[in-house]
């Protein structure tokens, strides 16, 4: 499917799917809801401490790189796993603006570090942040009890129905340890059910700019 780079309203750059009209972001800024979703509401409650994060959708790395950045100031160890089937392309990853607008250019080097590093392999980006990205299909995961927190940033339901299932939750939940925490932007009925029949908690969030709602769940 065609990709092409475009800006979202915050200035960051996301990927669009001109096939399906779907980005991998929100096109109401990149960034923005990266930070809401998945450092104010996922990230920060845990403070403090080592975390061990899977992130479900790996895509452009924004996620990972805002993680590692603000990891140092939560003052966390991190172990990262970022699962993606359909990596980006080494072109595509020069056109994210990611560096300039977190004003991170002292950490420039290591956002190339992220992609240019093996899929399959445990690196260490920083002392105190651990990084493996796995080319994976979601249905394919099996970690059991492995995961703190886990970052749901899938397609969306409208365009990808089949990666917001039941038996992907199920997944997700035996992948948490107990009393982890799922974040994602999604706040669909259906998703909550999914979420709920496996087990998890569920809790309806307000949403990053652009979104009214979103989810966070816990296992118990």
């Amino acid at each position: 499917m065609k990709r092409e780079i475009i800006q979202t309203l915050d200035g960051s750059t996301t990927i669009h799917i001109a096939e399906w009209d779907e980005c991998y972001h929100s096109k109401h800024g990149a960034i923005q809801e990266a930070q809401h979703v998945f450092i104010k509401n996922g990230l920060s409650l845990f403070p403090n401490r080592n975390v061990s994060i899977l992130e479900i959708g790996f895509g452009t790395g924004l996620n990972a790189f805002i993680t590692l950045l603000e990891s140092k100031k939560l003052q966390q160890s991190i172990d990262y796993v970022g699962v993606e089937a359909y990596p980006i392309s080494v072109d595509e990853v020069l056109l994210m603006n990611y560096v300039t607008e977190l004003n991170a250019s002292q950490e420039s080097a290591t956002f190339d570090k992220m992609h240019e590093s093996n899929w399959g392999e445990k690196i260490d980006l920083r002392e105190d942040f651990s990084l493996t990205k796995r080319k994976q299909f979601f249905e394919e995961i099996d970690d059991v009890d492995q995961f703190d927190l886990i970052y749901f940033d899938a397609f969306g339901y409208r365009v990808q129905p089949e990666l917001w299932s039941t038996a992907i939750f199920e997944k997700m939940y035996k992948a948490l340890k107990a009393n982890g925490v799922l974040v994602t932007y999604a706040a669909r009925g259906v998703v909550k059910r999914s979420m709920i029949e496996v087990g998890f908690t569920v809790e309806k969030l307000a949403g990053p700019p652009g979104k009214r709602e979103m989810f966070r769940a816990r296992k118990s």
